[in-house]
């Protein structure tokens, strides 16, 4: 069994390092905010985004303005993938359901699931207007009935995208701002004089959105820790080629400068051609700049003897996107365990998730697909339980139960809030301080 590098990405000391300059960057930033409000706000958004304007909240009559700018086509376009990921996020939703159970005569057990009160969804635009990711996060919180649902976007070219704007419009958002970056999510975690703080966030974005939303996990919830797009495609010589493999390699390699890209093959023909492609199409994408440094610092081309191999090497990198284009798709369906998403058969390509498929595009990285799936409905919904006893027969059998396992522990005061209601309900003369007798020894 032997496992080949052909191509090998930047070594982990060197991200690291890139890491830290960014966390101290973040972590002065969200302090100007916590202490400044919308004026460390209006600061950052003038030099990071060059945008300034009286308040970063768009007017109803804003959001019009700029829905009108939308082509018919294109808001055809955007309605269509904007049903494909309601209707998926609905069934997702269907399919949990709030539950009530009597476990034994007199007791009671159930939970319900009650959505987040209030969610900030981040929709990046700076460099591309990311339309579908206003889709994932905002038109899913509405499915899942978020009552408060604010979104922010940062200006493209100097204004808002109108296509953007449209798509958080119809997708449910009560509040759009014009902002990004650090400004967008602090202000949507923290608060400010004029924004209201939220109890979530949700949404991809660059390193600077990353980090600042893993700063402020804890103060409010978070979708997932995310990083930079990264993309695997799991492929044999049955079922895809050179061309194939470095068109879907690239086609994720242009979201950043740091976006890994890996083949792993059983087939070392299939890798060295999907080299020569790469090479071929990085001189006629019109993105190329961004796509080969990304290939260059981060892409990786890994040949294995055998698909257990294979499968041995894909989990352990737990790849956001995993394109299996094989002679047993299923086969690998049926065994991964770490991964964001997957997408099965040379028929299936990473572009459609992100934009229009139905499925989410908000998805675990840096390795966090080994604990977590990515964005859902569910992740907007928290499942809360509730117990009631309704019987004398059980308040006395539950705490006899737990008046002993308290005192177990050593938990004298626990242990009495199960004595008085054995005392009351069972009419058993409990001592205080002491665990229930056995019911045969109190018999």
């Amino acid at each position: 069994m032997t496992i080949r590098h052909l191509k090998t990405a930047r070594s982990e000391e060197a991200r690291a390092e890139d890491d830290a300059k960014t966390r101290k960057i973040v972590e002065d930033a969200l302090a100007q905010i916590e202490q400044r409000g919308d004026a460390a706000v209006r600061e950052m958004s003038i030099n990071f985004d060059k945008y300034d304007r009286d308040t970063y909240r768009l007017s109803e009559a804003e959001i019009q303005a700029l829905i009108a700018k939308v082509s018919p086509q294109d808001m055809a376009d955007l309605k269509f993938a904007q049903d494909q990921v309601r209707n998926f996020a609905q069934a997702q939703r269907d399919s949990m359901l709030d539950i009530e159970v009597e476990t034994m005569p007199g007791v009671i057990l159930g939970h319900k699931n009650i959505p987040v009160q209030s969610v900030g969804c981040y929709v990046p635009g700076g460099k591309f207007p990311m339309v579908a990711s206003a889709h994932m996060s905002v038109a899913t919180a509405a499915v899942a009935g978020v009552p408060r649902i604010i979104a922010c976007t940062p200006p493209f070219k100097g204004e808002p995208n109108p296509a953007v704007i449209a798509a958080m419009h119809l997708g449910g958002a009560h509040e759009i701002y014009v902002m990004g970056g650090i400004q967008a999510i602090g202000a949507m975690a923290i608060g400010t004089e004029t924004i209201d703080p939220v109890h979530m966030l949700v949404g991809p974005g660059n390193a600077f959105v990353a980090e600042a939303k893993r700063q402020l996990f804890g103060r409010v919830g978070i979708d997932l820790f995310a990083g930079p797009t990264e993309t695997m495609v799991i492929a044999d010589e049955t079922a895809a080629d050179g061309e194939l493999c470095a068109t879907d390699l690239l086609g994720q390699a242009e979201h950043g400068y740091n976006s890994p890209a890996v083949l792993l093959t059983n087939s070392e023909k299939l890798a060295n051609d999907t080299l020569r492609e790469i090479d071929r199409l990085l001189e006629i994408i019109p993105t190329a700049d961004t796509a080969r440094t990304s290939w260059e610092d981060y892409g990786e081309v890994i040949v294995c003897d055998t698909y257990d191999e294979m499968l041995q090497v894909s989990d352990d990198i737990a790849s956001e996107h995993v394109q299996v284009m094989t002679d047993r798709d299923d086969w690998f369906l049926e065994h991964m365990t770490c991964y964001g998403a997957l997408f099965l058969g040379p028929r299936t390509n990473v572009a459609n998730g992100d934009k229009v498929i139905g499925t989410n595009h908000t998805l675990p990285t840096k390795k966090a697909g080994r604990y977590t799936g990515g964005l859902w409905v569910g992740k907007y919904l928290k499942t809360h339980s509730y117990q009631k006893v309704t019987t004398d027969e059980a308040a006395t059998l539950i705490g006899e139960y737990g008046s002993r396992l308290c005192m177990l522990e050593g938990f004298v005061g626990h242990a009495e809030q199960c004595n008085i209601r054995v005392r009351r309900y069972g009419g058993i003369n409990v001592p205080y301080g002491e665990g229930a007798p056995y019911r045969e020894a109190a018999e």
